[in-house]
């Protein structure tokens, strides 16, 4: 599934920087962003901090920026967060324009249930594509309903999404299911178990 944004974003430019302004700047309930690409010099705005919060929950989000009267289509690039707070303290947008084709990671979901006793390991999270840039995948589903230990799904097994193209290796490693550890160490147990008891019998009997 993939989404066109009409999410309309007024940003304001700003002239001050350093982190005790970037710290003012997050109190009052903006928070400071770039703009750049498309050989434009960047841009430095603040972003009101509610609705971005809300919007980039969504990956890839694509914005309608108005810059004191300037509109400009640009994506979410980069989010830097404190690593404790998880205060949002940056936003890197890049400028984009509407049917040019972007790369992108596009987040992966597993969908679905192996094979009873088995699980399915999600080896990568998301996969590198190529993608219009207005038509941006929210996700990719990979279903792994009753796969066998030892299946494996790899990149150019996904179903892509109609315009998308995988720029990501074919062979790269989506998906494989396994028997989990604590499983198997179960079962190798039993099996000693089950043979030493079969030894005893065994002894017993030509006694």
């Amino acid at each position: 599934m993939s989404t066109e944004t009409d999410t309309k974003v007024v940003a304001t430019k700003r002239e001050n920087f350093g982190k005790g302004f970037a710290r003012r700047l997050r109190a009052s309930g903006q928070i400071p962003a770039v703009i750049y690409g498309h050989g434009t010099e960047p841009m430095h705005v603040a972003l009101p901090g509610h609705q971005m919060s809300l919007l980039i929950r969504r990956a890839n989000a694509v914005l309608k920026l108005d810059v004191e009267g300037t509109h400009q289509l640009t994506l979410v690039k980069d989010v830097q967060r404190d690593p404790v707070t998880q205060i949002i303290e940056h936003i890197d947008l890049l400028v984009v324009k509407k049917g040019e084709k972007i790369e992108v990671d596009v987040p992966i979901t597993v969908v679905g249930e192996p094979f009873p006793g088995t699980i399915a390991n999600l080896d990568a999270v998301s996969i590198l594509l190529q993608v219009e840039a207005t038509h941006i995948p929210q996700g990719i589903e990979v279903d792994v309903e009753g796969l066998e230990e030892g299946a494996h799904i790899t990149a150019a097994d996904l179903k892509l999404p109609k315009g998308s193209v995988l720029v990501a290796a074919p062979e790269t490693l989506i998906v494989a299911v396994s028997v989990p550890a604590s499983t198997l160490a179960a079962s190798e147990e039993i099996e000693a178990a089950d043979e030493a008891v079969a030894e005893e019998q065994a002894e017993a009997q030509a006694e």
